[in-house]
Protein backbone atom coordinates (compact mmCIF):
# COMPACT_ATOMS: atom_id res chain seq x y z
CA UNK A 1 0.00 0.00 0.00
CA UNK A 2 1.42 3.25 -0.83
CA UNK A 3 2.02 6.17 1.73
CA UNK A 4 -0.51 8.71 0.54
CA UNK A 5 1.05 12.32 0.16
CA UNK A 6 -0.15 14.99 2.83
CA UNK A 7 -2.96 16.93 1.55
CA UNK A 8 -1.68 20.89 1.17
CA UNK A 9 -2.70 23.44 3.62
CA UNK A 10 -4.94 25.83 2.35
CA UNK A 11 -3.10 29.24 1.76
CA UNK A 12 -3.44 31.55 4.63
CA UNK A 13 -4.09 35.22 4.59
CA UNK A 14 -1.26 37.51 5.48
CA UNK A 15 -2.25 40.04 8.62
CA UNK A 16 0.20 42.37 10.35
CA UNK A 17 1.72 39.58 12.53
CA UNK A 18 3.63 38.23 9.59
CA UNK A 19 4.79 41.97 9.63
CA UNK A 20 7.74 42.82 11.64
CA UNK A 21 7.60 44.93 14.71
CA UNK A 22 9.76 47.52 13.96
CA UNK A 23 8.65 47.97 10.67
CA UNK A 24 4.22 48.08 11.87
CA UNK A 25 5.59 50.90 14.44
CA UNK A 26 6.91 52.57 11.98
CA UNK A 27 4.33 52.26 9.76
CA UNK A 28 1.99 53.61 12.28
CA UNK A 29 3.93 56.59 13.27
CA UNK A 30 4.43 57.10 9.29
CA UNK A 31 0.28 57.80 8.24
CA UNK A 32 -0.40 59.31 11.56
CA UNK A 33 2.50 61.78 10.87
CA UNK A 34 1.52 62.44 7.10
CA UNK A 35 -1.78 63.26 8.68
CA UNK A 36 -0.73 66.01 10.85
CA UNK A 37 1.37 67.48 7.93
CA UNK A 38 -1.40 67.46 5.78
CA UNK A 39 -3.81 69.06 8.40
CA UNK A 40 -1.03 71.52 9.58
CA UNK A 41 0.14 72.54 5.93
CA UNK A 42 -4.04 73.32 5.34
CA UNK A 43 -4.33 75.05 8.40
CA UNK A 44 -0.97 76.65 7.77
CA UNK A 45 -2.34 77.60 3.65
CA UNK A 46 -5.72 78.86 5.24
CA UNK A 47 -4.82 81.12 7.61
CA UNK A 48 -2.04 82.68 5.03
CA UNK A 49 -4.91 83.48 2.85
CA UNK A 50 -6.61 85.54 5.36
CA UNK A 51 -4.03 86.68 6.92
CA UNK A 52 -5.11 90.09 6.19
CA UNK A 53 -7.92 89.09 9.54
CA UNK A 54 -5.32 86.69 11.15
CA UNK A 55 -2.14 88.95 12.03
CA UNK A 56 -5.26 91.66 13.51
CA UNK A 57 -6.55 89.85 15.54
CA UNK A 58 -3.15 87.97 16.78
CA UNK A 59 -2.09 91.46 17.90
CA UNK A 60 -5.17 92.68 19.47
CA UNK A 61 -4.86 89.10 21.57
CA UNK A 62 -0.80 90.43 22.62
CA UNK A 63 -2.66 94.10 23.55
CA UNK A 64 -5.24 92.78 25.44
CA UNK A 65 -2.62 90.41 28.25
CA UNK A 66 -1.11 93.74 28.30
CA UNK A 67 -3.62 95.79 28.88
CA UNK A 68 -5.89 93.88 31.05
CA UNK A 69 -4.34 94.94 34.58
CA UNK A 70 -5.62 98.16 34.09
CA UNK A 71 -8.83 97.08 33.01
CA UNK A 72 -8.99 95.23 36.07
CA UNK A 73 -7.51 98.15 38.41
CA UNK A 74 -10.46 100.89 37.07
CA UNK A 75 -12.84 98.00 37.61
CA UNK A 76 -11.89 97.74 40.94
CA UNK A 77 -12.16 101.68 41.68
CA UNK A 78 -15.69 100.96 40.65
CA UNK A 79 -15.52 102.10 37.53
CA UNK A 80 -18.11 100.12 35.36
CA UNK A 81 -16.89 97.85 32.98
CA UNK A 82 -17.01 99.23 29.47
CA UNK A 83 -16.17 102.46 30.29
CA UNK A 84 -12.75 100.77 31.92
CA UNK A 85 -11.86 99.20 28.59
CA UNK A 86 -12.95 102.29 26.95
CA UNK A 87 -10.76 104.68 29.33
CA UNK A 88 -7.81 101.99 28.50
CA UNK A 89 -8.00 101.66 24.97
CA UNK A 90 -8.46 105.29 24.12
CA UNK A 91 -5.60 106.16 26.71
CA UNK A 92 -3.41 103.13 24.62
CA UNK A 93 -4.20 104.83 21.36
CA UNK A 94 -3.67 108.46 22.38
CA UNK A 95 0.25 106.86 23.78
CA UNK A 96 1.05 105.50 20.38
CA UNK A 97 -0.20 108.95 18.57
CA UNK A 98 1.71 111.09 21.18
CA UNK A 99 4.74 109.15 20.73
CA UNK A 100 4.01 108.83 16.51
CA UNK A 101 4.14 112.82 16.82
CA UNK A 102 7.09 112.91 19.25
CA UNK A 103 9.33 110.73 16.70
CA UNK A 104 7.97 113.46 13.64
CA UNK A 105 8.95 116.37 15.05
CA UNK A 106 12.33 115.18 16.26
CA UNK A 107 12.89 113.90 13.11
CA UNK A 108 12.01 116.94 11.25
CA UNK A 109 13.99 119.06 14.02
CA UNK A 110 16.91 117.09 12.97
CA UNK A 111 16.41 115.85 9.30
CA UNK A 112 18.44 119.11 7.63
CA UNK A 113 21.66 118.62 10.17
CA UNK A 114 21.72 114.94 9.27
CA UNK A 115 21.30 115.13 6.06
CA UNK A 116 24.05 117.98 5.49
CA UNK A 117 26.44 115.47 7.98
CA UNK A 118 25.45 112.52 5.51
CA UNK A 119 26.45 114.45 2.36
CA UNK A 120 29.84 115.61 4.16
CA UNK A 121 30.28 111.81 4.71
CA UNK A 122 29.47 111.24 1.10
CA UNK A 123 32.09 113.54 0.30
CA UNK A 124 34.49 112.03 2.33
CA UNK A 125 33.46 108.57 0.79
CA UNK A 126 34.54 109.94 -2.80
CA UNK A 127 37.79 111.13 -1.33
CA UNK A 128 38.56 107.96 0.35
CA UNK A 129 38.09 106.12 -2.88
CA UNK A 130 39.85 108.64 -4.85
CA UNK A 131 42.90 108.74 -2.84
CA UNK A 132 42.95 105.37 -1.02
CA UNK A 133 44.20 102.05 -2.71
CA UNK A 134 41.10 101.67 -4.88
CA UNK A 135 42.19 104.60 -6.69
CA UNK A 136 38.70 105.51 -8.67
CA UNK A 137 39.25 108.47 -10.57
CA UNK A 138 36.82 111.11 -11.36
CA UNK A 139 35.51 109.57 -14.27
CA UNK A 140 35.44 106.41 -13.31
CA UNK A 141 32.94 107.54 -10.99
CA UNK A 142 30.65 109.87 -13.61
CA UNK A 143 30.54 106.91 -15.25
CA UNK A 144 29.38 104.59 -12.19
CA UNK A 145 26.99 107.37 -11.72
CA UNK A 146 25.44 107.33 -15.12
CA UNK A 147 25.12 103.77 -15.38
CA UNK A 148 23.21 103.92 -11.97
CA UNK A 149 20.78 106.74 -13.78
CA UNK A 150 20.59 104.79 -16.92
CA UNK A 151 19.27 101.36 -14.76
CA UNK A 152 16.77 103.74 -13.13
CA UNK A 153 15.35 105.36 -15.98
CA UNK A 154 15.35 101.63 -17.76
CA UNK A 155 13.25 100.44 -14.37
CA UNK A 156 10.41 103.34 -14.41
CA UNK A 157 7.79 101.12 -14.30
CA UNK A 158 9.02 98.57 -11.43
CA UNK A 159 9.66 101.19 -9.17
CA UNK A 160 6.46 103.31 -10.01
CA UNK A 161 4.70 99.65 -9.20
CA UNK A 162 6.58 99.53 -5.93
CA UNK A 163 5.31 102.78 -5.09
CA UNK A 164 2.00 101.79 -5.60
CA UNK A 165 2.63 98.11 -3.74
CA UNK A 166 3.87 100.45 -0.74
CA UNK A 167 0.95 102.47 -1.13
CA UNK A 168 -1.51 99.65 -0.68
CA UNK A 169 0.32 98.21 1.99
CA UNK A 170 -0.16 101.36 4.37
CA UNK A 171 -3.34 101.20 3.40
CA UNK A 172 -3.98 97.41 4.59
CA UNK A 173 -2.06 97.98 7.78
CA UNK A 174 -4.28 101.07 8.61
CA UNK A 175 -7.17 98.52 7.59
CA UNK A 176 -5.52 95.77 10.36
CA UNK A 177 -4.64 98.50 13.04
CA UNK A 178 -8.78 99.60 12.67
CA UNK A 179 -9.87 95.74 12.56
CA UNK A 180 -7.12 94.69 15.90
CA UNK A 181 -8.41 97.97 17.90
CA UNK A 182 -12.33 96.60 17.05
CA UNK A 183 -11.59 93.43 18.14
CA UNK A 184 -9.18 94.11 21.23
CA UNK A 185 -12.26 96.17 22.77
CA UNK A 186 -14.59 93.10 22.33
CA UNK A 187 -11.54 90.87 23.55
CA UNK A 188 -11.16 93.10 27.32
CA UNK A 189 -15.18 93.25 27.19
CA UNK A 190 -16.04 89.75 26.76
CA UNK A 191 -12.85 87.78 26.43
CA UNK A 192 -14.40 85.06 28.89
CA UNK A 193 -18.12 85.14 27.21
CA UNK A 194 -15.95 84.28 23.83
CA UNK A 195 -13.77 81.47 24.88
CA UNK A 196 -16.72 79.63 26.85
CA UNK A 197 -18.68 80.05 23.40
CA UNK A 198 -15.70 78.67 21.46
CA UNK A 199 -15.15 75.71 23.99
CA UNK A 200 -19.17 74.91 23.88
CA UNK A 201 -18.78 74.32 20.59
CA UNK A 202 -16.39 71.03 20.99
CA UNK A 203 -17.67 67.50 22.08
CA UNK A 204 -18.50 67.81 25.64
CA UNK A 205 -15.62 65.14 26.58
CA UNK A 206 -13.42 67.62 25.10
CA UNK A 207 -14.09 70.53 26.66
CA UNK A 208 -12.59 70.77 30.05
CA UNK A 209 -9.24 69.90 28.69
CA UNK A 210 -9.21 72.10 25.88
CA UNK A 211 -10.71 75.05 28.29
CA UNK A 212 -7.53 74.00 30.95
CA UNK A 213 -5.37 73.99 27.88
CA UNK A 214 -6.52 77.39 26.54
CA UNK A 215 -6.16 79.14 30.10
CA UNK A 216 -2.60 77.95 30.69
CA UNK A 217 -1.46 79.32 27.20
CA UNK A 218 -3.44 82.43 27.62
CA UNK A 219 -1.58 83.05 31.01
CA UNK A 220 1.77 82.16 29.27
CA UNK A 221 0.88 84.57 26.28
CA UNK A 222 -0.03 86.95 29.05
CA UNK A 223 3.54 86.70 30.86
CA UNK A 224 5.56 86.82 27.74
CA UNK A 225 3.82 90.19 26.65
CA UNK A 226 4.18 91.67 30.20
CA UNK A 227 7.71 90.54 30.36
CA UNK A 228 8.78 92.08 26.94
CA UNK A 229 7.49 95.13 27.58
CA UNK A 230 9.99 95.28 30.26
CA UNK A 231 12.41 94.01 28.51
CA UNK A 232 12.25 96.13 25.43
CA UNK A 233 12.07 99.01 27.70
CA UNK A 234 15.21 98.38 29.14
CA UNK A 235 16.89 98.40 25.33
CA UNK A 236 15.35 101.66 24.27
CA UNK A 237 16.67 103.25 27.53
CA UNK A 238 20.00 101.87 27.36
CA UNK A 239 20.75 102.68 23.81
CA UNK A 240 18.31 105.92 23.71
CA UNK A 241 20.19 107.09 26.82
CA UNK A 242 23.52 106.13 25.44
CA UNK A 243 22.76 107.60 22.11
CA UNK A 244 21.80 111.06 23.27
CA UNK A 245 25.47 111.45 25.60
CA UNK A 246 27.03 110.44 22.85
CA UNK A 247 25.31 113.17 20.52
CA UNK A 248 23.88 111.22 18.25
CA UNK A 249 21.19 113.00 16.43
CA UNK A 250 17.53 111.36 16.59
CA UNK A 251 18.33 109.58 20.23
CA UNK A 252 14.51 109.64 21.16
CA UNK A 253 13.24 107.74 17.66
CA UNK A 254 16.17 105.73 17.77
CA UNK A 255 14.95 104.83 21.62
CA UNK A 256 11.79 104.12 20.03
CA UNK A 257 12.75 102.32 17.25
CA UNK A 258 14.88 100.19 19.70
CA UNK A 259 11.23 99.32 21.74
CA UNK A 260 9.71 98.07 18.48
CA UNK A 261 11.91 95.98 17.01
CA UNK A 262 13.26 94.38 20.63
CA UNK A 263 9.40 92.63 20.66
CA UNK A 264 11.15 90.49 17.32
CA UNK A 265 13.62 88.03 19.33
CA UNK A 266 17.29 87.96 17.75
CA UNK A 267 16.68 89.59 14.70
CA UNK A 268 15.36 92.98 16.34
CA UNK A 269 18.16 93.37 18.23
CA UNK A 270 20.44 93.04 15.57
CA UNK A 271 18.64 95.25 13.00
CA UNK A 272 18.13 98.28 16.00
CA UNK A 273 21.70 98.28 16.64
CA UNK A 274 22.76 98.22 13.58
CA UNK A 275 20.55 101.62 12.62
CA UNK A 276 22.40 102.76 15.65
CA UNK A 277 25.68 102.19 14.72
CA UNK A 278 25.07 103.55 11.51
CA UNK A 279 23.65 106.75 12.51
CA UNK A 280 26.78 107.47 14.76
CA UNK A 281 28.78 106.65 12.02
CA UNK A 282 27.05 109.15 9.35
CA UNK A 283 26.92 112.05 12.47
CA UNK A 284 30.12 111.38 14.64
CA UNK A 285 32.63 109.83 12.89
CA UNK A 286 34.50 106.01 13.21
CA UNK A 287 35.48 106.62 16.72
CA UNK A 288 31.62 107.25 17.81
CA UNK A 289 30.05 104.69 16.23
CA UNK A 290 32.55 102.19 17.68
CA UNK A 291 31.82 103.35 21.41
CA UNK A 292 28.02 103.51 20.28
CA UNK A 293 28.62 99.87 19.06
CA UNK A 294 30.25 99.20 22.87
CA UNK A 295 26.89 100.38 24.09
CA UNK A 296 24.79 98.39 21.89
CA UNK A 297 26.75 95.19 22.57
CA UNK A 298 26.76 96.22 26.64
CA UNK A 299 22.98 96.73 26.13
CA UNK A 300 22.38 93.60 24.10
CA UNK A 301 24.40 91.27 26.52
CA UNK A 302 22.66 92.52 29.69
CA UNK A 303 19.09 91.30 27.96
CA UNK A 304 20.64 87.87 27.10
CA UNK A 305 22.43 87.27 30.43
CA UNK A 306 20.34 88.54 32.72
CA UNK A 307 16.97 89.66 31.42
CA UNK A 308 16.11 86.83 29.29
CA UNK A 309 17.33 84.04 32.07
CA UNK A 310 15.99 85.48 34.86
CA UNK A 311 12.54 87.18 33.93
CA UNK A 312 11.72 85.42 30.30
CA UNK A 313 12.98 82.17 31.01
CA UNK A 314 10.73 81.69 33.95
CA UNK A 315 7.50 83.40 32.25
CA UNK A 316 7.92 81.23 28.85
CA UNK A 317 10.39 78.08 29.30
CA UNK A 318 11.96 77.75 25.94
CA UNK A 319 15.27 76.99 25.33
CA UNK A 320 17.18 79.67 23.84
CA UNK A 321 17.75 77.18 20.16
CA UNK A 322 13.61 76.88 20.15
CA UNK A 323 13.43 80.49 20.10
CA UNK A 324 16.02 81.25 17.52
CA UNK A 325 14.74 78.42 15.34
CA UNK A 326 11.09 79.79 15.99
CA UNK A 327 12.05 82.92 14.81
CA UNK A 328 13.73 82.05 11.55
CA UNK A 329 10.56 79.39 10.86
CA UNK A 330 8.25 82.44 11.61
CA UNK A 331 10.49 84.93 9.31
CA UNK A 332 10.95 82.38 6.03
CA UNK A 333 6.93 81.23 6.43
CA UNK A 334 5.19 84.88 7.05
CA UNK A 335 8.40 87.33 7.26
CA UNK A 336 7.97 89.70 9.91
CA UNK A 337 4.90 88.98 11.18
CA UNK A 338 6.12 85.43 11.48
CA UNK A 339 9.57 86.55 13.31
CA UNK A 340 6.93 88.64 15.75
CA UNK A 341 4.56 85.86 16.39
CA UNK A 342 6.58 83.11 16.41
CA UNK A 343 7.79 83.18 19.99
CA UNK A 344 4.40 83.44 21.56
CA UNK A 345 2.53 80.94 19.34
CA UNK A 346 5.44 78.84 20.67
CA UNK A 347 5.18 79.47 24.29
CA UNK A 348 1.29 79.02 24.08
CA UNK A 349 1.72 75.55 22.28
CA UNK A 350 4.45 74.76 24.65
CA UNK A 351 2.08 75.06 27.77
CA UNK A 352 -0.93 73.55 26.17
CA UNK A 353 0.95 70.33 25.11
CA UNK A 354 2.44 70.22 28.36
CA UNK A 355 -0.93 70.82 30.43
CA UNK A 356 -2.41 67.97 27.90
CA UNK A 357 0.36 65.77 28.13
CA UNK A 358 0.08 65.90 31.79
CA UNK A 359 -3.44 65.14 31.94
CA UNK A 360 -3.71 68.48 34.74
CA UNK A 361 -7.77 68.62 34.35
CA UNK A 362 -8.04 65.34 36.32
CA UNK A 363 -6.26 66.58 39.68
CA UNK A 364 -6.13 70.44 39.24
CA UNK A 365 -9.08 72.17 40.00
CA UNK A 366 -9.33 73.97 36.52
CA UNK A 367 -12.68 76.10 35.56
CA UNK A 368 -15.02 74.50 32.97
CA UNK A 369 -16.52 76.40 30.40
CA UNK A 370 -20.27 74.47 30.14
CA UNK A 371 -22.74 76.88 29.10
CA UNK A 372 -25.97 75.82 29.72
CA UNK A 373 -28.71 76.63 27.09
CA UNK A 374 -31.58 77.36 29.20
CA UNK A 375 -29.70 80.23 31.63
CA UNK A 376 -28.98 83.53 30.58
CA UNK A 377 -24.86 83.91 29.96
CA UNK A 378 -22.68 84.39 32.38
CA UNK A 379 -21.30 88.22 32.75
CA UNK A 380 -17.80 88.24 32.04
CA UNK A 381 -15.10 88.05 35.16
CA UNK A 382 -12.53 90.72 36.04
CA UNK A 383 -9.93 91.12 34.33
CA UNK A 384 -7.12 89.42 35.58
Amino acid sequence: MEPTSPRPLPPRPVTDADLPFGLRIAAAWSWRLAIILVVTSAVAWGLAQLSFLVIPVLVAALLAGLLAPAVGWLMRARVPRGLAVAITEIGFVGVVAGLLTLVGRQISADFAQLWDEALAGLSEIQRWLAEGPLQITAAQMDTYIADARNIVQNNQGSLVSGVLSVGSSAGHILTGALIALFVLAFFLLEGERIWRFLVGLLPRAARRATDGAGRVGWTSLVHYVRIQVVVAAVDAIGIGVGAAILGVPLAIPLGILVFVFSFIPVVGALVSGVVAVLLALVANGLVNAVIMLGIVLAVQQLESHILQPLIMGRAVSLHPVAVILSVAAGSFLAGIPGALFAVPTLAVANSAVRYIASRAWETGDVPVAEPDAGAAPEPPRAAD
